[in-house]
């Protein structure tokens, strides 16, 4: 398994970016070789395997959001494709955020 990459947990869909990538780099994982065509920093998560928009983002073994749109193999998950289920994506916008949340609920 590639150092720059970690997999939490086995029941995990996405791994957690150890050392930042540059883009276009191919990656070495026990499910196979791993295209990963735009930069991710550390700390954040590459899709384990392809995600179906709307299924759960498994990270520590629990889901930690949905996403947004089907993800591929590979790509970086993180806000632009994702939505925490618990909060607001981290109450972007301040109140605001959190009061138009609360108002669809």
């Amino acid at each position: 398994m590639d150092k720059r990459i970690l997999l939490l947990h086995p029941a995990d869909n996405v791994y957690v970016v150890c050392q930042s990538l540059g883009g276009n780099e191919w990656l070495v994982t026990a499910d196979g070789d791993m295209l990963v065509p735009d930069a991710v920093a550390v700390g954040h998560k590459i899709a384990r395997n392809a995600i179906v928009g709307g299924q759960p983002i498994i990270k520590y073994g629990v889901p930690i959001g949905s996403a947004l749109r089907d993800v591929a193999r590979g790509e970086h998950v993180h806000l632009h494709n994702m939505r925490s289920d618990y909060i607001a994506s981290h109450a972007r916008g301040g109140k605001r955020a959190l009061a138009a949340t609360a108002s669809h609920h």
